[in-house]
This record gives C-alpha cells, structure tokens and sequence, in this order.
C-alpha cells in the first residue's frame, strides 16, 4: 500500500486510476483555513492553522457508473460516496485500493433479512473490508444488481 503524505498525492493516485479506468474525472481544490470544510471556525481570511500549515482539501468526482466521488481532508482521512451511500472516516492511504475495489466490481450490497437491512460492503487490502449501512430507499440500479 502506497502511503499518500498530502491530499495532492491522493489527487494524483486518483487521476491515475480515472486514467487506467477511461473515467472523467473533476477535481476541486480547497486551501486555506477558511475555505476547508471542517475548518469553518477559522475566520475569514485566517489561511493557516495555529500550527502554521496551510490546510488542502480535494472534491474529486468521476463520470460514469456507479456515480462515484471522494472528498478528501487534511487531516489524512476521506469521505467517499458511492451511488449516493456516504462511506465516511475512509483513511487516505486506502482511499485508491477502494475506488479499484468499487471499479474492479469487487464492492457488493449484503441484504439481511432479521433485522431487515442492507450494506454496502467494500474489500480492502489486508483482508479488511469497509461496511456501511444502507437505507432500503437507496437502492439504485448499480447497487441494485451487486445485492447478494
């Protein structure tokens, strides 16, 4: 597993992947104290932390299906959204291995039927995998055809 020290080393490690994939891919750049998402008690015009770094947050999307897009925060973590299901507190280091899992056709919805639920199920290196509920309502056809 490659380690991504900044958010423009997982930027570029995800147009690569949009690249090996034929997918589009849009990118967005947040820098500054004031602009990133969970740095909103800045200020207005305060740019950096009290620590003196400069804060760099990424809103990447790419075409196609499964809609698919990551947001990445300075504080080395991501939140990643497939077909409109939040996978929050996404490690940057494993944000790559899963946008491939999702790609490569890996990912997959596990139905329970006591209690009634579904999740979104994503393998990870390592032997891990990311879980993560699903209302019944979000079903979409790509989510839909992956339901074991």
């Amino acid at each position: 597993m490659d380690h991504l020290p900044t958010t423009e080393a997982a930027v570029t490690a995800l147009r690569t992947i949009a690249a090996e994939y034929a997918r589009e891919i849009e990118v967005s750049h947040d820098i500054g104290a004031d602009q990133t998402s969970r740095r909103s008690a800045a200020g207005v015009g305060v740019t950096i932390d009290p620590d003196g770094s400069l804060p760099h947050e990424a809103y990447v999307e790419f075409g196609g299906l499964p809609r698919l897009s990551v947001r990445l925060y300075p504080d080395d973590d991501a939140l990643i959204t497939v077909e409109g299901i939040d996978c929050p507190d996404i490690a940057r280091d494993d944000v790559p291995a899963f946008v491939r899992s999702v790609f490569d056709d890996r990912a997959f919805v596990k139905a329970r039927r006591f209690p009634p639920g579904r999740f979104l199920i994503v393998p990870l290196p390592g032997d891990r995998t990311h879980r993560e509920y699903m209302p019944t309502l979000s079903l979409t056809p790509w989510l839909n055809g992956r339901v074991r």
